[in-house]
């Protein structure tokens, strides 16, 4: 069986943290494995380079990596209600997968998190689902099936996971935001199983 592919951009590190819960989210369904991978930052610098390959965390993603997933799980923090530059560069990159119609038909999920409540979490998890869209993909959502989804007071959307992190990036992720990641996961990986050929 194909991975999924678990892409995200992280700066200070809950992004990471719950691209980890979710690839462990999709691990507890049989036969589907995660593959994590982040995109390199971006600069207004045009010299300004990142190294071939990053100091910490998930190797950098290339193409092949999307051709040969089975289903994608997305994670950007909100940078004004919106995915971050970094992710943005790289799906504005994918013409080419969206000419050749690679995506379409394969499941996806996004999450996010932000410093506050209210920092744009949903805009920035639907203006992530729009590329999926134009895509193809079969965008996977969250349902209120998940009781912590109904009765959290963190994060959490029925759009994605997502994160309070704290204006100083201080509050970990909460024990309903790290259900939700797992469970999100969970579901994205059972239906691309139905999904597969």
């Amino acid at each position: 069986m194909p991975d999924i592919l678990v892409l995200y951009y992280s700066r200070n590190g809950s992004v990471r943290q719950m691209a980890q819960l979710v690839g462990r989210g999709i691990e507890t369904v049989p036969g589907m494995t995660a593959r994590l991978r982040t995109v390199a930052a971006v600069s207004s610098v045009s010299e300004a380079v990142e190294p071939a390959i990053p100091e910490s965390g998930a190797p950098y993603v290339d193409q092949n990596d999307l051709e040969k997933c089975a289903g994608l799980a997305l994670g950007s923090p909100t940078r004004f209600g919106n995915m971050a530059a970094p992710m943005k560069y790289f799906l504005d990159g994918l013409g080419g997968l969206w000419l050749r119609g690679t995506m379409a038909g394969k499941p996806a999920m996004v999450f996010t998190a932000s410093s506050t409540m209210h920092g744009g979490q949903e805009t920035t998890l639907l203006s992530m689902m729009l590329p999926l869209m134009h895509h193809g993909m079969i965008i996977v959502s969250l349902p209120y099936t998940e009781p912590e989804l109904a009765s959290t007071r963190t994060g959490g959307t029925p759009y994605g996971p997502s994160h309070v992190a704290g204006i100083d990036n201080d509050l970990p992720v909460s024990e309903d935001e790290r259900r939700l990641c797992i469970a999100h996961g969970r579901q994205l990986a059972t239906i691309t199983q139905k999904l597969a050929p």
